[in-house]
C-alpha cells in the first residue's frame, strides 16, 4: 500500500481536473435539454395554447369523433 500513488481527490472522488470535465459535460448536457425542452413548449404552444382566446377553443381536439378507432386512425 505504502506504493500506492497518492492523487489529491476531493469528497466526490474527483480529481480537480475530472472534476472540471465533469461540470463542462454536465453544464453543456444541461443547456441542450433546456433548448429541446423551450422549442418543444413553443411548438406545442404554437398548437393549442394552454391559455384559451375570450371565445375558448376553436375546436376541441375530438370534435367530429364518431368512434374511438375512427379518432386513433
Amino acid at each position: 500500500m505504502a506504493e500506492m500513488e497518492r492523487r489529491d481527490v476531493s469528497v466526490s472522488g474527483l480529481t480537480e481536473p475530472e472534476a472540471r470535465e465533469f461540470h463542462s459535460i454536465f453544464v453543456m448536457s444541461f443547456l441542450i435539454f433546456t433548448v429541446i425542452a423551450v422549442v418543444a413548449h413553443f411548438l406545442v404552444w404554437q398548437w393549442r395554447p394552454w391559455l384559451p382566446g375570450p371565445n375558448g377553443y376553436a375546436r376541441a381536439m375530438i370534435d367530429g369523433v364518431t368512434t374511438l378507432t375512427s379518432f386513433i386512425v
